[in-house]
């Protein structure tokens, strides 16, 4: 036990000769001595720990009021200080009611909340002021009436906390609690998933053991990002190192510290890991006056003999320090506000209270101080303090940072915006080494050729590669690039698990993954992904159809077989038309002997076949000797011209393509073709985006497609789009992926080609594990380098190869006998077909002529003498003059002047 007198300074104290001293000093001088105002102390010790920090602040705060008369100019403050152990409450009983023999205005203290409940029921029972700075379990009525408490409302602290997490916008959250009394003191944040869209997992450190490693395990498998830690300072300094041991302080971390006392730890080994921890602090350090205070403590302390390592920063004031320093004045106020308070002794075992308690009680909670924890004010009916303001701290690279304020009454107000985020992590990633995950895939990742043997980056090459170290250029990061180990992209099998580069940054095994990773929804809802540096969609790549060369009869080619059924039908309507028109009108018809202008005879040029052949003529553009004279007739003329003219001018356009280029006749030519036909086997990469693209689809086509490869998955999918490739230069088979790639393997391999469009839209994009703080900045430096046309330029230098020298400088070759070969069988046949109709007409002829003669000659007789047959020059009339009488065949086309005009 201790009982110190506080004159002048810190520490002056005497023990029976002391209060002698004191005696006759009062005697001596009663108008000068000043009244003497005797509070009490209970403070627990544990071992290896003599001087409780508590302790420490008590008598600070006393010697500082002594010091300064201002608030107490006659009153000194006097102090008894009694030691307990902890969890002692017994003892602390027994020493409350010592300091009550002794005649105390308030007792402070003790800290744990049994020996607290003891000394408080003392207290009530003889009305005597309890003034505590720790967190205290509610009593069950709600009220303490005479008891005061600095520490913060545990309901306060809660609402806060969850008003924090609602900001950060936190859908899954772990808990991690030391005691039960942290379920309480964050009840408010339990029970939000009944109203918010939180989903809270708790877990409890392991009672009475400092290891928390297999609890961290634990978490880093369960992929448990946002973590709140209710603990004491002690216990986070010890779980703060066990995190870094398993490799979790990183950027994907945001651990959040219930205890007051975040800031005064020692976290100078992880400013530069790049984890987010954030925490609370009541400590007012922006006030002049507080930074004064905490000065002249720090200085007192490193003046101190070493303590014990305890993870504080060396001299610093930590929140229960400053607490009971502004306990200790809230009473000198009080004290200052009652009239020379009267404190008398009193005894436990006979239960007569103070009288004087329940004003003093009174006018401590009505007291108002401007404390180093902020403006104190008091609730009137359960002692609670109430309008404080919690200051948001988080740690930067410069340190601690004051983030944010949260008030009891008006809630959270963030001030640090995405600016300051902007301009304290702008270098972030300067001289930070990340590791790259991706896969070889041509022509993004390659291994690099070289007769020398190559190490780290330096063994791949590619367009990924070249973008990577433009975004390093730009951000200022270091990268180790891998290789995914299963040399897969990333998918979901049945059981919901990931694979790939998708899990290697699910895992945080890889900090980004560089590689045509196609931005998916199924992706983006287990990682990040940044703008995309690459736009396309799936294509079809199958092998070019084998040239077909022209036939000999492929000048027929240029028009369908329908046009020239319906040519050959207008060359015979017209001849038709034009033979009706031509016998109707009078203009066509004349006289065959112009010398003789009273002959009855008429003729006209336009017989059937002559008809015919003014139309044959014209379509083969060489005219005859016919020509119409009538309008009539010359309108039909005009007509077919024209017809023949469009054509015939089509079909010579149309000619040289179809004799001189070789017809390609691939059997597809979209998607609806493939799933229409099972023939050719078609398929994807096993577990990439195209896969799950008709995985997921709900059209009726897809979803057929996705079911003939799903029945043959052994056949249908393949490993790799290299695999795939040479599947279909050696099978048929077309292969289903992205259009990039497409477009590079159709480049360097001329008997493939790209069937159809894009069955989609979708883009490449980095990706980062799910709240990665690098995404926004990689997207930054997509953006910079779209906009300045570089990724242009690298999809230039990679995608563009040698061509296909027989597509580039094609000419029109020469015409062979297999181009126009059939022509000279048309002629051929013609000229056969001529010469066998002339032995017709002549065969014809002559048995006609022979007919004639015979029948003249028997109506005849003997006299008759036959004149040589004479035919007109237009081969219209026939007359055969007979010496017994004038015998005039006419023949059709010809008729009598007289006549009427009729066919």
């Amino acid at each position: 036990m201790e009982r110190r007198a506080v004159l002048g300074q810190p520490g002056l104290g005497t023990g029976d000769a002391g209060r002698a001293l004191l005696c006759v000093l009062c005697c001596v001088l009663p108008q000068a001595a000043p009244q003497v105002l005797r509070v009490g102390g209970i403070f627990e010790t544990v071992e290896n720990d003599p001087v409780n920090v508590e302790e420490l602040a008590f008598k600070f705060a006393v010697t500082s009021i002594n010091r300064n008369r201002t608030l107490m100019p006659n009153v000194t403050l006097t102090y008894d200080i009694q030691r307990i152990n902890l969890f002692d409450s017994f003892e602390a009983s027994r020493r409350a009611c010592d300091q009550l023999a002794l005649g105390v205005a308030a007792l402070f203290g003790p800290t744990h909340s049994s020996s607290v409940s003891a000394v408080q029921s003392i207290c009530n029972a003889l009305q005597v002021p309890h003034v505590q700075t720790r967190w205290k379990h509610p009593a069950a009525d709600g009220r303490d009436l005479y008891s005061v408490n600095l520490y913060p409302d545990h309901a306060a602290i809660s609402r806060a906390v969850l008003d924090l997490v609602l900001h950060y916008n936190w859908r899954t959250v772990t808990v991690v609690y030391e005691d039960s009394a942290g379920l309480i003191r964050l009840q408010e944040l339990i029970k939000a998933p009944s109203r918010y869209n939180i989903k809270i997992k708790i877990r409890q450190l392991p009672p009475g053991s400092k290891d928390a490693k297999p609890l961290l395990k634990e978490m880093k498998r369960g992929r448990e990002f946002h973590v709140i830690f209710d603990c004491s300072q002690r216990t986070a300094t010890e779980v703060l190192r066990q995190i870094l041991f398993m490799g979790m302080m990183t950027e994907y971390y945001h651990y959040f510290f219930t205890t007051l006392d975040l800031f005064a730890l020692d976290l100078e080994l992880y400013r530069y890991s790049g984890v987010n921890m954030t925490g609370f602090r009541l400590l007012n350090t922006d006030s002049p006056q507080v930074s004064s205070v905490v000065e002249k403590w720090a200085t007192e302390r490193l003046q101190a003999p070493p303590r014990p390592e305890t993870g504080l920063r060396d001299g610093v004031m930590t929140t229960e320090a400053a607490l009971m320093y502004d306990a200790v004045y809230v009473v000198a106020v009080a004290s200052h506000q009652a009239a020379q308070p009267a404190v008398s002794s009193l005894q436990c075992h006979r239960h007569k209270p103070w009288r004087l308690g329940p004003r003093f009680m009174k006018l401590i909670r009505e007291a108002r101080w401007d404390g180093l924890t902020g403006r104190i004010a008091f609730n009137r009916t359960d002692g609670l303090r109430k309008d404080f303001d919690l200051d948001i701290i988080s740690l930067k690279e410069e340190g601690i940072e004051k983030v944010g304020v949260w008030n009891s009454h008006s809630g959270l107000n963030v001030t640090d915006g995405h600016r300051d985020r902007a301009r304290h992590g702008g270098d972030s990633l300067a001289n930070r080494t990340l590791v790259v995950t991706t896969i070889l895939e041509e022509p993004y990742v390659m291994y690099r050729r070289s007769e020398q043997p190559l190490q780290g980056n330096d063994r791949f090459e590619g367009y990924c590669l070249d973008l990577l170290k433009e975004l390093s250029n730009i951000l200022g990061f270091l990268y180790d690039v891998k290789l995914v180990p299963d040399g897969k992209y990333g998918a979901q099998d049945d059981k919901g698990e990931w694979n790939g580069m998708v899990r290697e940054l699910m895992d945080h095994r890889a900090d980004l993954a560089v590689a045509p990773l196609t931005i998916t929804y199924v992706r983006e809802t287990v990682i990040d992904f940044s703008k995309p540096f690459m736009t396309l969609g799936i294509s079809i790549l199958y092998r070019k159809p084998n040239g077909t060369n022209p036939g000999v009869f492929s000048f027929l080619n240029p028009l369908s077989p329908d046009i020239w059924m319906y040519v050959l039908l207008a060359c015979l309507g017209v001849s038709c038309v034009l033979f009706v028109t031509a016998r109707f009108t009078p203009y066509e018809w004349y006289n065959p002997h112009p010398c003789n202008p009273d002959s009855d005879l008429v003729e006209n040029n336009f017989t059937l076949l002559n008809s015919f052949w003014f139309g044959v003529g014209a379509l083969m553009q060489q005219g005859s000797e016919l020509m119409p004279k009538a309008l009539s007739t010359r309108i039909v003329g005009g007509i077919w011209w024209f017809f023949t003219l469009i054509i015939i001018s089509s079909y010579t356009a149309n000619l040289a393509a179809f004799l001189t280029v070789e017809r390609m006749e691939s059997p597809i030519d979209s998607a609806d073709d493939l799933a229409r036909q099972t023939k050719i086997e078609y398929g994807a990469v096993r577990d990439g985006s195209t896969m799950t693209f008709f995985k997921k689809s709900k059209i009726s086509t897809y979803e057929k497609m996705w079911a003939f490869m799903s029945g043959r998955q052994q056949t249908a999918l393949v490993g790799s789009s290299d695999e795939g490739v040479r599947r279909v230069l050696s099978a048929d088979y077309a292969l289903l992926m992205e259009s990039t790639s497409v477009e590079y393997v159709t480049q360097r391999n001329c008997n493939l080609t790209q069937v159809g469009g894009l069955i989609d839209s979708k883009g490449y994009g980095v990706g980062t594990p799910m709240g990665s703080p690098f995404r926004d900045k990689v997207t930054i430096a997509i953006l910079q380098l779209q906009e300045e046309g570089k990724l242009h330029m690298l999809k230039e230098k990679w995608w563009r190869g040698s061509g296909c020298p027989e597509e580039d400088g094609k000419e029109a070759s020469a015409l062979g006998v297999e181009n126009i070969g059939g022509i000279f069988i048309v002629l051929a046949a013609g000229l056969v077909l001529s010469v066998f109709v002339a032995i017709g007409e002549f065969v014809y002829k002559a048995r006609r002529s022979s007919g004639v003669q015979q029948a003249v000659c028997l109506s005849c007789g003997p006299q008759c003498e036959q004149t040589r047959p004479t035919t007109s020059t237009s081969g219209a009339t026939l007359s055969t003059d007979v010496e017994c009488g004038k015998l005039t065949r006419q023949e059709r086309g010809t008729r009598t002047r007289s006549s009427v005009h009729t066919v």
